[in-house]
């Protein structure tokens, strides 16, 4: 997939023809890490399917970004999302919000890259130190060597594989309960885990139908309009048309994958009988190693390295073209590089943030007793997708903020949700937090950005 590429835009953005299916696999595989693949379940077995109103605000954060961020992204042919603030309120809020992005990609993902390592030690006993090193040195070789053109084709089969992988886990349990999925159903909605729709107003539960499609449709637009992560895919569309469909077409994916997903939490429910776990990430993992035959339990196994390969790929792409586009193509002597300069920083600065997402992932494990892996890698993403969405509304719908404005208000909006975190998780649920932080960002950029009326 690789061969070929001759400068940085070929190579971070695969000549902007890939093929919208095939970006829209990848963006639903980047999207999901070990920590979806065995979380969800858990969300069911302890829960309900409440969280599929989660999903269907992700459908429609989806559907405002195709709307109002994507046709200026195509418009000006942007090679990184932070560009598009750099023609509003110059480089230094571009490459103020593209650090954000750098730092945030670097502490979340090296959190994924260590929950993955911990099956690969349960596998083959190796130290979680090796397993980390093994799997992040196997994903830079083919992310190096193929760029984005590989990262999305692998992203795709990856993606076929943990879905063929929930799907398989679906037929065992069928299979084990005495009356199939029949009388699986039957014990699940007696115990009320069937409930979909909660139509409470409580800012502290999570999975209520406001906080599902307020927060949701949010924390989509977020994740999908304003973090590189995902709009690099989206870039390498053919056209708007392509990139909308592979956007919105991801979202119907994401939901079709989470029912999946919970679903074969409410059958891990009736195999333990509801039994209780220390954590919910083990029951989904404690089936696979204890419970499937061999063979399948390979593949699940597999299923589980596809889906945080997917997403470390991604990150290492997407660090090493912001890193390119953003910092030094724009750095004085720098400014003006030809393509294949680019493509040759960009391949060093691959090789840079994979030693860096390694080594942050090493220095995760002694805290990995006192804290759940996706309780921090969510509030991680949480903490900023809400400052940089408002600097992209900004952006787009005011004459108002000015520069200095909306660097302050990104900042004053990642503090508030920070505080949130900190101090205020009990009265407000995580599916609020980028609501707050684009709402105080938006807030802080229009109003210090006013101008003083002349007498």
């Amino acid at each position: 997939m690789g061969r070929g590429a001759r400068g940085g835009e070929e190579y971070f953005l695969g000549r902007r023809d890939l093929p919208w299916l095939v970006v829209l696999l990848s963006v639903v595989a980047t999207e999901t890490s070990t920590l979806t693949f065995l979380s969800i379940p858990g969300i069911a077995y302890g829960g309900s399917l409440a969280f599929l109103q989660i999903a269907v605000g992700y459908v429609l954060g989806r559907i405002a970004v195709a709307a109002w961020l994507l046709p200026a992204y195509h418009e000006g042919r942007l090679r990184t999302a932070y560009e598009l603030l750099e023609a509003r309120f110059g480089p230094e809020t571009r490459r103020f919000t593209s650090a954000i992005f750098m730092v945030t990609r670097l502490l979340a993902d090296s959190v994924r890259l260590f929950a993955t390592a911990i099956p690969l030690t349960l596998v083959t006993g190796w130290p979680l130190v090796t397993s980390v090193l093994a799997i992040g040195a196997l994903t830079f070789i083919y992310t190096f060597i193929g760029g984005i053109r590989a990262v999305v084709w692998v992203d795709a089969s990856q993606m076929v594989l943990y879905l063929a992988g929930g799907l398989i886990a679906l037929v065992v349990l069928g299979q084990a309960a005495p009356g199939g999925w029949p009388d699986i159903l039957a014990r699940a909605a007696e115990a009320g885990k069937l409930t979909v729709i909660d139509p409470a107003l409580d800012f502290g539960r999570p999975y209520t139908l406001w906080a599902g499609l307020l927060g949701g449709a949010f924390l989509s637009m977020g994740s999908h309009g304003a973090d590189q992560l995902i709009v690099q895919r989206l870039l390498a569309c053919r056209d708007l048309a392509a990139s909308r469909r592979a956007l919105v077409g991801s979202g119907f994916a994401v939901l079709f994958q989470f029912t999946l997903f919970l679903f074969v939490g409410l059958g891990l429910w009736a195999w333990y009988d509801g039994a209780a776990f220390a954590r919910s990430d083990e029951i989904f993992a404690r089936f696979i190693v204890e419970a499937l035959p061999a063979g399948v339990r390979g593949l699940l196994i597999a299923c589980v390295f596809a889906a945080a390969m997917s997403t470390l790929s991604s990150s290492i792409n997407a660090l090493s073209s912001t890193t390119a586009y953003d910092f030094w193509a724009r750095a004085g002597a720098a400014a003006g590089a030809d393509e294949r300069r680019i493509l040759r920083v960009g391949k060093i600065a691959a090789a840079v943030w994979t030693v860096l997402l390694v080594a942050a992932a090493i220095g995760f494990i002694p805290q990995s007793e006192e804290s759940a892996a996706v309780e921090v890698s969510l509030g991680i993403a949480s903490l900023v997708y809400g400052g940089l969405l408002g600097g992209f509304a900004l952006a787009r719908f005011s004459r108002r903020a000015t520069s200095g404005s909306v660097r302050l208000g990104i900042a004053l909006g990642i503090a508030s949700v920070a505080c949130v975190w900190m101090f205020g998780r009990a009265a407000v649920a995580w599916p609020w937090f980028v609501l707050i932080g684009a709402a105080v960002t938006v807030a802080v950029g229009l109003f210090a950005g006013r101008r003083p009326r002349r007498s």
